[in-house]
């Protein structure tokens, strides 16, 4: 079907879809008889023979160190929830053209046909050897944690949730520099954040790394706290180091009076009401996309320094800003983990590119800035080396 035949034909957003976003290309030219002969039979055997007797050889000899599979079972696609792996496809195929353009990782889309965890876990441990690292994505919760935890016990190469620490990684690196600009500390802010899905819980932890001591979490029901009997898993252990801590419970307006800054990753919605009783000078990062929790002219009318997932406000937190640098430097230095200091020199490594020119429109870089990739590649390289998990 050509460009111009397709049912939704002149839609700019379709005519780009034409025929996917990617192609694979060669890096060798087979032209003629003796390039062919090398690329493939009888040349190519002699590479398969060195690496048979060296397994360590295939990081030099073909493209695995350098290709992450992008895998989902379309179960939590953007907001647009349980679409299936059909319909995944298309953001599968961007993910990938954003691991190229800014990290230049390779990167091939799987969409699984299954939901179930033992199913999608087996099927990644069997493809794994042609890969140099795993990204899982659009899994919903809380079968995402099982299955990463899982993958990472069983695999010896990098496996990244990026709807869980790539979210984390950009929001503590704007929260740093909004921190800065309104004169807080981690230990004296107190935090809200609305969702308590894969990106709330990978937020929380950061957060609670980063040294935020004051740290709610609601979910559709409230505050999550222990005493709550209908809890899963993995929210009742981050209500035991939230608000266990601080004793609070209730609602969304409980949690929002007197806060210091609220982090929205839950496509929900805050009354204005609500907003108006956040601490002077607060902080908004209200990610749902394309509808923020808070729309951002409300709530800039209750504080200080407003952020969103989306591209036509400031301080854009997106993702991109984080996993090509973040795979670029794990692959640097050959990593076989991707640590939680890896994720925190990430952070810093944004937050340190905002420099002298933070202001209340401007505390977190660009995608485009060119400084990104290649910063967030270097500092996370580093932390591999002094983690311990770098082969390089």
């Amino acid at each position: 079907m050509t460009e111009n035949t397709h049912p939704y034909a002149g839609d700019p957003v379709f005519d780009l879809h034409v025929g996917g976003k990617m192609v694979i290309a060669a890096t060798a030219a087979v032209d003629d008889r003796e390039s062919l002969s090398k690329a493939y039979p009888p040349g190519v055997a002699r590479v398969c023979t060195a690496i048979a007797e060296d397994p360590a050889l295939k990081e030099i000899y073909t493209w695995v160190p350098n290709t992450v599979a992008v895998v989902t079972d379309g179960t939590a696609v953007l907001g647009l929830g349980d679409i299936g792996p059909d319909a995944a496809m298309p953001v599968m195929e961007g993910k990938a053209v954003l691991f190229k353009q800014f990290g230049g990782v390779d990167s091939i889309p799987i969409c699984l046909a299954t939901t179930d965890v033992d199913e999608i876990v087996e099927t990644v441990v069997r493809m794994a050897p042609s890969f140099g690292g795993i990204n899982l994505e659009d899994i919903s919760a809380p079968r995402c944690f099982e299955i990463e935890e899982r993958l990472k016990e069983r695999l010896d190469i990098p496996v990244f949730h990026d709807d869980q620490h790539g979210t984390a990684v950009v929001t503590l690196a704007a929260l740093t520099s909004a921190l800065t600009l309104t004169g807080r500390t981690p230990e004296s802010t107190r935090v809200v954040i609305q969702g308590a899905g894969a990106a709330g819980v990978a937020v929380a932890k950061i957060l609670l790394q980063y040294g935020v001591k004051d740290l709610v979490v609601l979910d559709r029901k409230g505050i999550l706290h222990s005493s709550r009997e209908d809890l899963t898993p993995a929210k009742k252990a981050l209500a035991a180091v939230t608000a266990d801590r601080t004793g609070r419970s209730g609602g969304l307006a409980e949690a929002m009076a007197g806060a210091d800054v609220y982090v929205g990753v839950s496509g929900g919605t805050v009354p204005e009401g609500i907003v108006a009783t956040m601490a002077p000078e607060a902080i908004i990062f209200a990610m749902a996309n394309p509808n923020p929790e808070i729309h951002p002219e409300v709530a800039h009318r209750h504080a200080r320094v407003v952020a969103t997932g989306r591209s036509d406000f400031p301080n854009q937190i997106n993702n991109v800003l984080a996993f090509p640098g973040i795979f670029r430097g794990t692959f640097d230095a050959r990593a076989t983990a991707i640590t939680e200091g890896m994720k925190l020199a990430a952070a810093q490594a944004l937050a340190g590119l905002v420099g002298d020119r933070l202001a209340e429109d401007y505390v977190i870089p660009a995608p485009f800035d060119p400084r990104v990739g290649p910063a967030v590649a270097a500092a996370v390289a580093e932390a591999a080396r002094r983690d311990g998990v770098a082969r390089n």
